[in-house]
């Protein structure tokens, strides 16, 4: 049974309170450079991550897990296809997330909310850009999640939208801090569950796209 649009905005208030509390808990995050290497090196660890070819790693920004160490790393290990993502909008306005094949961090250039992206010039280079098909591997970042696997974003879409055309193969993998995670994230019919969570603590296993 549908829901009224009564209870749909009590839903979307409760969200929205979470995103908040998510968001605090994120920025108030002590060591946020030591844990998040601890993090990133359980996320490394995994064989799905080990036998991947096209890997997407987010650049992160703000208080999110910090990523650009073990980026540059890898990238320069030269072992796999190093994918970042990019803010932008599709044919009819809605926004998407671009897809850059990055070869080093010298490519890239401040961009919006100060997320280091490649330069607009060079958005849509089919040398350098890849379908979301092609991933065998997604690190989703995020605001606050669960041990079930479930994420809440920052309610812009980017990443909903890229998840949608994923392989059922490719494995989703959300990085975080252990204080981002609740009980039980809402989500709503279009969100989907991550294959695993990864924190500085743990690997939980997720229930992926069942």
């Amino acid at each position: 049974m549908a829901l009224s649009q009564e209870e749909l905005d009590a839903i979307m208030e409760r969200k929205g309170k979470m995103r908040r509390e998510a968001y605090d808990r994120r920025n108030a995050q002590e060591n946020k450079d030591e844990i998040s290497h601890q993090a990133v090196a359980k996320l490394m660890e995994l064989e799905e991550y080990q036998n991947a070819h096209v890997i997407m790693w987010y650049i992160d920004c703000r208080s999110e897990t910090r990523t650009k160490p073990e980026l540059l790393e890898e990238v320069a290990r030269g072992e796999k296809k190093v994918i970042v993502p990019y803010c932008t909008v599709d044919e009819r306005g809605e926004n998407k997330l671009g897809l850059w094949h990055m070869e080093s961090l010298e490519e890239m250039v401040v961009g919006k909310w100060n997320i280091l992206e490649p330069p607009k010039e060079m958005w849509g280079n089919p040398e350098k850009e890849v379908e979301p098909e092609e991933l065998d591997f997604v690190m989703v970042p995020g605001v606050g999640f669960d041990r079930d696997g479930g994420r809440m974003g920052n309610g812009q879409g980017y990443y909903d939208r890229l998840l949608e055309r994923a392989r059922p193969d490719c494995t989703l993998v959300s990085l975080c801090y252990e204080s981002q995670l609740f009980d039980e994230i809402l989500v709503a019919p279009h969100d989907v569950y991550m294959d695993y969570v990864v924190t500085e603590a743990s690997v939980y296993k997720g229930r992926g796209r069942d």
